[in-house]
């Protein structure tokens, strides 16, 4: 592996980016409460807050503007999955504004990006929440541009148009969702749910003769900003967990004030940072060297294999520093740690990464 050795990424946000924040936090705020995102549990139908965003040029942040997107980077788009992170909205941003985007933009088919840029067409990968990004399998059997077989658990499917399907002869094929038996699985995080597609002889458009690069790089984006939706997560519970600890008294005391808890959390808090910084560098390294670059795909394994992790510690944490009301449904701390333990086997399970870690590190066996 070659690694520039001048190379150093820029980790500071600009005011753009800021600006940008700032939007997408006020649209949260506004349309997602935390009672709605624990009804989908139960059911209910969570807030549609697609056409807002796509208002916000988040459908095709990372699509070129000659196509109608917003041509942004990694890097800005980073800034998003942070907030997204500190509200798990249901959203195709990962599965469609990013993987699938990028698969399509790789495999240098241009005809869905229009649709997906201004939100009007959403797009889904056919390869389970799990895949990784480095080793790619066929998931159907194709014949004569027919597609047969099942793919068990695909994020985004129930909100999708059309379906990115890796065929066995090494093609990638573009199905309309009609032509697909699409089946909702419970999953932990219902706010994100997956569902199992069934393909009984589908006809698909040839996107690209070869789809395996094509597909490595959607889930390599994919990877590297789920770690900023990660790195927001733990940044939402060490903020509740430290307002809620400061207010709470036991004892005649704060509690927050006893030197136990204190240590806790300023354990947490930095680890918490570290992981903002891992998430930053993979989405700018991204960005100035490109995703499939030696750089990208080491600095990614590093942020996917530690937020992963770290994620779900800071969502133990929060429940368990919350005390008996962090155990209560009414309290929205079930929903980061079901987020993030979901988020912790998606694209690559941080054990997966670390393995491949010692490979593009060059470690000795």
């Amino acid at each position: 592996m070659s690694v520039a050795a001048d190379y150093v990424p820029h980790l500071v946000t600009d005011e753009a980016e800021e600006d940008l924040r700032a939007a997408v936090r006020d649209l949260l705020s506004r349309r997602v409460s935390t009672d709605a995102l624990i009804a989908a549990y139960d059911g209910a139908a969570p807030p549609d807050l697609w056409r807002e965003m796509a208002g916000l040029g988040l459908a095709g942040v990372l699509i070129g503007e000659q196509h109608g997107g917003a041509g942004a980077t990694p890097a800005v788009t980073a800034v998003v999955f942070e907030e997204l992170g500190a509200i798990p909205a249901h959203t195709p941003m990962l599965t469609s504004a990013v993987i699938a985007t990028t698969v399509l933009e790789e495999a240098g088919d241009t005809e869905l990006l229009p649709g997906l840029a201004d939100g009007s067409v959403v797009a889904a990968l056919a390869v389970p929440f799990s895949a990784d990004p480095y080793s790619v399998i066929a998931t159907v059997a194709a014949a004569d541009a027919r597609l047969s077989g099942r793919v068990q658990s695909v994020a985004g499917a129930e909100d999708a148009h059309v379906f990115l399907v890796p065929g066995s002869d090494g093609a990638l094929y573009a199905v309309p969702s009609e032509s697909v038996v699409v089946t909702p699985v419970t999953s932990l995080d219902m706010t994100r749910p997956v569902s199992d597609l069934e393909f009984d002889g589908a006809e698909g458009r040839r996107v690209s003769d070869d789809g395996a690069a094509a597909i490595r790089s959607g889930l390599a984006m994919g990877a590297a900003l789920l770690a900023s939706e990660q790195a927001g997560i733990a940044r939402w519970c060490v903020t509740e967990t430290v307002a809620y600890l400061r207010q709470r008294r036991q004892f005649g005391r704060v509690v927050g004030g006893f030197q136990a808890i204190k240590h806790r959390l300023a354990d947490l808090y930095a680890d918490t940072e570290q992981a903002s910084a891992a998430a930053r560098a993979a989405a700018v390294v991204s960005t100035d060297l490109g995703v499939d670059s030696d750089e990208s795909a080491l600095t990614t394994a590093v942020a996917a294999a530690y937020c992963g992790d770290h994620a779900v510690r800071a969502a133990e944490e929060a429940v368990q520093l919350h005390g008996g009301i962090g155990m209560t449904w009414e309290h929205p701390a079930h929903l980061y740690l079901k987020r993030a333990k979901a988020d912790q086997i998606a694209l690559g399970t941080p054990g997966r990464h670390r393995a491949a870690l010692t490979i593009l590190a060059d470690l000795p066996a």
